[in-house]
């Protein structure tokens, strides 16, 4: 109960009251002395012996919520049931519901949505499955599919745990894009149960997004989904993070006068998101990448069991530099850190090139605070929000699928991803653009039309779009 309560806030206390033993006065008194402010009470339920009361109460002080339970616990005849914040509350039930387009409001329109007549519908799509496409809800629905495995922040907490964060998701893709989406969160970490469990699920809907799933596993769920379904298939925690690093770093190169094949860049942390960063730079034009991570800076000249950092010591590094963080900082013109918080020092930065851009990405702590740097950084960004430029996959992932379900693509590919990354980039103008405001708001109006008219257009130009006009 303790990891409910958070000082600063209000918090809701429902109290069950032995009227016989106790009177409300006391739980106020106890409430009182612990630096509590109540500010509502609602009845619950009364009888003859006992009181059940929620109580709205304003707690600011530090510990003030730990010595508010004990003082409530400690008074004789009154039982404290239950604790929740607004947080809390917001979730009593889950965040997402589903409605019917149509009401049914008689017989008549009962036969249509079901039996009898919804059996023509059913024909009509055996003699030709792409209708589903058209007739059911598959042309707006996203699986929003994990496994508890490596949730932001918190890590391998299961399928019941990360529930929450995936109807968060859910909500993000309905109220940005339109697009309706779903939880799905399998109580399996096996890489195989998981690729035939949304196998299984695929005939309804439209696209999957893969989320929170560790490494490496993450990487031969994606590439099997992606070659065995005919829907796109988009895992956001590499993908997403990489379209939103790249439009944060078209606008930081052209900030600081720099371009991306002649920019030296540094990828901290070569997991799922760094690699899917890499291979989009790559295709963006970079020439000049050194990946660094535990084993230090990835070079050629070594052999790694980790067949992911194989293919990125392949990839990178041409200039076969060898050491740690340290050597691979030294003059080069961009950071980018998707690893852990604290291991960039302000002497590295230091000895990076004039201007240096730092995207220190790690959540909830960046590899390094801005305030420990702005003065010599071109530009910086963090995943967090209560800095300046904030890479969130918010500005990606909505508007990608909104896009690629407009138009009926059959994968989300590369060259839609840049299309999508260059259309967040675009919405900053010329006269907007500052080292402060690199990035949109995730809130921008812009964001999502922009990155579905310009997916739109890269699926139709790469050949993976079936939409037909007459639909």
């Amino acid at each position: 109960m303790k990891s409910q309560l958070t000082d600063g806030k209000t918090i809701i206390l429902r109290l069950e009251i032995d009227t016989a033993m106790a009177q409300f006065g006391k739980a106020a008194t106890a409430i009182e002395q612990a630096k509590g402010d109540i500010v509502a009470i609602d009845v619950i339920h009364t009888d003859k012996n006992k009181s059940i009361r929620d109580l709205t109460v304003k707690i600011t002080e530090q510990g003030a919520s730990e010595r508010l339970s004990n003082a409530l616990r400690s008074v004789p005849g009154i039982r404290l049931l239950h604790i929740s914040d607004r947080t809390f509350l917001l979730h009593l039930g889950g965040k997402i519901t589903i409605q019917p387009k149509t009401p049914i409001q008689n017989r008549d329109d009962l036969s249509r949505v079901y039996t009898p007549d919804v059996a023509r519908v059913c024909q009509a799509i055996q003699e030709e499955p792409s209708k589903a496409h058209t007739l059911t809800i598959k042309r707006n629905t996203v699986a929003v599919v994990s496994d508890g495995s490596a949730v932001l922040g918190l890590g391998n907490i299961g399928p019941y745990a990360a529930m929450p964060v995936m109807e968060g998701k859910a909500m993000l893709f309905k109220q940005f894009a339109d697009v309706d989406a779903f939880p799905i969160c399998l109580d399996t970490q096996d890489t195989e149960e998981v690729i035939a469990a949304v196998k299984h699920l695929a005939p309804a809907f439209g696209g999957i997004n893969l989320e929170d799933i560790s490494a490496p596993r993450c990487f031969e769920i994606e590439q099997r989904l992606r070659a065995e379904l005919d829907i796109p298939v988009f895992h956001d925690d590499q993908h997403g993070t990489a379209v939103v690093l790249y439009a944060g770093l078209l606008n930081a190169l052209k900030l600081t006068g720099r371009t991306l094949s002649e920019a030296r860049i540094v990828v901290c942390g070569i997991g799922a998101a760094g690699t899917a960063c890499t291979k989009m730079l790559l295709a963006g034009g970079a020439r000049h990448i050194v990946g660094v991570d535990r084993a230090g800076i990835l070079t050629a000249d070594e052999t790694y069991d980790n067949q992911n950092w194989q293919w990125y010591a392949s990839n990178t590094n041409p200039e076969r530099l060898k050491g740690g963080l340290r050597e691979a900082v030294q003059g080069a013109d961009v950071f980018i850190g998707v690893s852990a918080g604290g291991l960039l020092t302000r002497e590295h930065v230091a000895s990076m090139a004039p201007e240096p851009i730092v995207f220190a990405m790690a959540n909830p702590e960046p590899e390094i605070r801005p305030e420990l740097v702005e003065d010599i950084v071109g530009v910086f960004a963090t995943g967090r929000s209560d800095y300046p430029n904030q890479i969130n996959n918010v500005l990606c992932f909505p508007g990608i699928f909104r896009g690629a379900l407009d138009s009926r693509a059959s994968e989300i590919n590369e060259e839609m991803k840049l299309a999508a990354a260059e259309a967040i980039a675009s919405v900053i103008s010329e006269d907007e653009l500052n080292r402060m405001y690199i990035i949109p708001s995730v809130f921008n109006a812009k964001v999502v039309e922009e990155v579905r008219r310009r997916v739109m257009d890269a699926a139709k130009r790469s050949g993976v779009s079936r939409r037909q006009m007459r639909e």
